[in-house]
């Protein structure tokens, strides 16, 4: 840091500064002024910390950035020069530093203490006006860059998006192909009778079966939330008796929460629960529910699914359908998040694979699913939970709300 004294007229910058003041108002701030300057990289404010010096910049170059989200670097917001003010709205609001401010080139500043800057803010509404107009300026400018920003980063998001989505579907279609052929030639060996005689290579016909069915359940599951993405998701308008779709649900995986120790209960209300949709594809949202349910609930746990009537928004009656578990919960934070496709909560690193292993792995498309479902038929699908805990278990309550008469009655898709 250098003292400059007598190069710089300190009146003529403070009127730069502040072009609403009288002559007698600059005289008076003049003398509560200290002239210095810095070497280029200098941070003049540092974000995030309570300072007690206002400046304006007389000579040269600073740069104002700020750090936008974390482990990313700071994002310049503009850059100040001659005339500029920086750092009054931390003094004024009490508060730390919005940004960080550095020297760019060799910069001389005019400074002030806080103690002096209040005192002439309280005796000048003018001055106090100016500040108010500058920073309403900057306000405007900062938030219509970011806007620009923002915009700019969407359009390259959907595009990628777009991309990732085109990529599923070719990939899914590819998939099912060569998994068909290698179904049919597992069945066609496990009829041999060397191979049916034979105990182990049962097992082993039986695991790569198995193994087949899982990829394939993936693959429709890809195929589906392109068709969600797509908007050509579409819903058949029958009769589905909600009831026994639960019941036969909770039937089929009755062996699965067995092996875990997990009570899977069913509780409907006394009302009729047959509503008009897509029998498949509400099938499918309620599997995903359940095996969500099922594979965040630790082992001797308890999955409840109970439905009742409801009147969702603008007077349309409707039925909900809850999954409550007692399994180790979500954080608020994730509530909306865990409803995008291939959304996973916490390290995937650190989850096992199978379809209701207790947190096991997947591709991230369930309850994308769900939502998907829900929306086609005029629903809604959201989760509730106290938070997560894996000690406490505070579980969480997964909803389904489907209208009995969906608005807009739309042609099925071939299912998968």
């Amino acid at each position: 840091m250098i003292d400059t004294t007598d190069t710089y007229n300190k009146i003529a910058l403070l009127r730069l500064a502040f072009k609403g003041l009288e002559e007698n108002e600059l005289q008076e701030m003049a003398p509560l002024t200290e002239l210095h300057t810095y070497s280029p990289g200098h941070i003049l404010c540092h974000e995030g910390a309570f300072e007690d010096v206002f400046y304006i910049v007389a000579d040269g170059q600073v740069e104002i950035t700020k750090k936008i989200i974390d482990g990313e670097d700071e994002r310049v917001l503009r850059v100040g020069g001659r005339g500029d003010m920086i750092g009054e709205m931390a003094l004024i609001q009490n508060a730390p530093r919005a940004a960080s401010v550095r020297t760019v080139t060799e910069c001389t500043v005019l400074e002030m203490e806080k103690k002096d800057f209040e005192t002439v803010l309280s005796r000048s509404p003018r001055m106090a006006m100016d500040i108010i107009r500058i920073t309403l300026d900057r306000i405007r400018a900062n938030d219509q860059k970011m806007i620009d920003e923002l915009q700019r980063t969407n359009k390259v998001l959907r595009q990628l998006d777009r991309n990732k989505l085109e990529f599923i579907q070719v990939a899914a279609h590819e998939l099912r192909t060569p998994l068909t052929v290698l179904k049919g030639y597992v069945k066609v060996l496990g009829s041999l009778p060397t191979v049916a005689g034979n105990a182990l290579l049962g097992e082993v016909m039986s695991g790569i079966l198995k193994g087949t069915d899982r990829i394939h359940e993936v693959v429709n599951l890809m195929l589906d939330v392109t068709r969600i993405d797509a908007d050509t998701l579409k819903v058949a308008i029958v009769p589905v008796p909600l009831r026994r779709l639960i019941n036969d649900l909770v039937h089929d995986f009755a062996q699965a929460a067995m092996e875990r120790r997990i009570v899977v209960a069913a509780h409907h209300a006394e009302e009729s629960l047959i509503i008009n949709g897509d029998p498949t594809l509400i099938q499918k949202a309620l599997t995903q529910l359940l095996i969500n349910a099922i594979k965040y609930t630790p082992d001797g746990g308890r999955v409840v699914i109970t439905t009742r009537p409801v009147m969702m928004d603008h007077h349309l009656p409707g039925v909900e359908i809850a999954f409550r578990d007692t399994g180790i919960g979500l954080d608020v934070e994730h509530h909306d998040l865990v409803f995008e496709k291939f959304y996973q909560v916490g390290s995937v690193d650190l989850h096992s694979s199978g379809k209701t292993t207790f947190k096991g792995g997947g591709p991230g498309l369930g309850l994308a699913i769900v939502r998907g479902v829900a929306k086609a038929h005029g629903g809604r699908a959201w989760v509730e939970s106290a938070g997560h805990d894996e000690e406490q278990f505070l579980g969480s309550t997964f909803y389904l709300q489907l209208p009995i008469n969906p608005s807009q009655p739309q042609q099925p898709v071939p299912s998968t």
